[in-house]
């Protein structure tokens, strides 16, 4: 049955679905339309909101493409290498490889989103050279299904930011929401442990053998660098020699380790972006070996740079027109007590096609969703968790965030988008249950 679905889905949005920076574009139209047409935003209001929002995520860019760049040039170390193709060793079958990639995935990006989307690309590359007959593209999308859990992990934005004194939505609520009442509680606990039995089986489910007419796409190989690299004349010492990079490398290391003892260490972007860029030296060894790799990670991310920008020139239109007010309060007034965090999630999922980061849409749905569920007396935290993993769900469709797996896995958005489709609706069914339910 899923089989069937799932190449029904290929065959329409391999032929139909635009490159992610098209996407982008026509996101800002239909989103333009929307604000002139339904709300009392003008076009000259809307393409200000447009222009103004343009480079407010250049700090957050940054970040992502440092996750993009030092988590690729650590893959090119010879030590990941071997460790990835131990990893891959595991796997006797192509099936046995998607539930091994789904699990990994999964477990990384519980700890970090970041983390997630690298691991899973890399591991997908060396499951590609082990199995050459398998489906490489459903690989890569049972790689970033393992994306669905980052809500509700140890790097949950909307989570933790109610749990951070001085929040910006502590005054809607009253006080703070501890993580004991969102991430450690029986509902989230429950979605959590849900997605990691029901993502491998359906993953597992979706695969068949290619047939002799379809053709996997061509992947761009990894150049990985040697351990040893001889020395032939006096300046390749400081270039060649492991002890400039085991020098800067032990710097880092001592930084982390004095940020722990003082209680300063936070498991955040900056952090992983920090770990891996020093790791990223010191597994390479000598500085040569670090610049060539330097060259292959930087062409991956120009898509980051590209689109990055539009989306939050996206996110501004969709925040100062009240478009996002509307959507959320178009379902807070069709909700009950017992549908609230039901719609709320419905609607989470989709204000996210528009605002994809769980920060920025917490800002716009907040106010409206706390003060709906302050009038039909519906938990806090719950209402909040339903706009975390609304957020979470439809990112199966939001190429924001593909877009480093992709660059790591050397596929296009049209490549995955059967397979994320046919995840997102299942997915979607058994966490709305649980909304329903708890």
């Amino acid at each position: 049955m899923f089989q069937k679905a799932v190449s029904v889905f290929d065959r329409i949005l391999r032929r139909y679905t635009p490159d992610p920076y098209v996407l982008a574009l026509l996101l800002t139209f239909t989103l333009f339309v929307i604000g002139v047409s339904y709300t009392p935003t003008s076009a000259t209001q809307m393409i200000t909101y447009w222009g103004e929002g343009f480079w407010t995520l250049i700090p957050f860019t940054f970040q992502m493409v440092m996750v993009l760049f030092s988590g690729y040039m650590v893959a090119l170390t010879p030590f990941v290498n071997r460790k990835l193709t131990s990893v891959a060793m595991m796997a006797d079958t192509s099936q046995q490889a998607i539930v091994l990639i789904t699990f990994t995935s999964l477990i990384a990006s519980f700890l970090n989103w970041g983390l997630g989307l690298v691991v899973g690309g890399l591991l997908c590359q060396k499951m590609r050279e082990r199995f050459p007959k398998g489906n490489y593209r459903l690989m890569v999308a049972s790689s970033y299904s393992g994306f669905l859990v980052w809500h509700g992990g140890l790097s949950a934005s909307i989570p933790l930011v109610l749990a951070t004194e001085g929040n910006f939505s502590q005054s809607l609520v009253g006080g703070l929401i501890p993580v004991s009442e969102t991430l450690l509680s029986p509902l989230n606990i429950a979605a959590v442990m849900g997605l990691f039995i029901l993502l491998p089986i359906l993953n597992r489910a979706l695969h068949e053998p290619l047939t002799e007419k379809e053709e996997e796409p061509k992947i761009l190989q990894i150049d990985y660098m040697d351990d040893f690299e001889p020395i032939k004349v006096p300046v390749d010492w400081l270039e060649k020699t492991p002890i400039v990079s085991s020098f800067i490398g032990l710097v880092g290391v001592i930084f982390v380790i004095v940020q722990i003892f003082r209680n300063k260490f936070n498991f955040d972007l900056n952090t992983i972006n920090f770990i891996f860029l020093f790791l990223s030296i010191m597994l390479h060894k000598t500085p040569a070996s670090l610049i060539r790799a330097m060259h292959q990670a930087a062409g991956k991310v120009g898509p980051v740079l590209l689109q990055f920008p539009f989306y939050a020139a996206i996110m501004s239109m969709m925040l100062h027109s009240g478009i996002g007010k509307m959507v959320s309060d178009f379902f807070v007034l069709i909700a009950t007590p017992g549908t609230f965090n039901f719609w709320t999630f419905m609607s989470a999922g989709l204000v996210n096609l528009f605002v994809p980061s769980g920060g920025g849409q917490w800002a716009v749905q907040s106010p409206i969703v706390l003060e709906g569920a302050r009038a039909l007396n519906v938990d806090f935290a719950k209402a909040a968790l339903a706009v975390a993993w609304g957020d979470a769900w439809t990112n199966m469709l939001q190429p924001f965030w593909a877009l480093p797996l992709l660059s790591i896995a050397g596929l296009q958005l049209r490549d995955i988008m059967g397979y994320c489709l046919t995840i997102l609706i299942v997915s979607g069914v058994f966490l709305g249950a649980l909304f329903l339910f708890f």
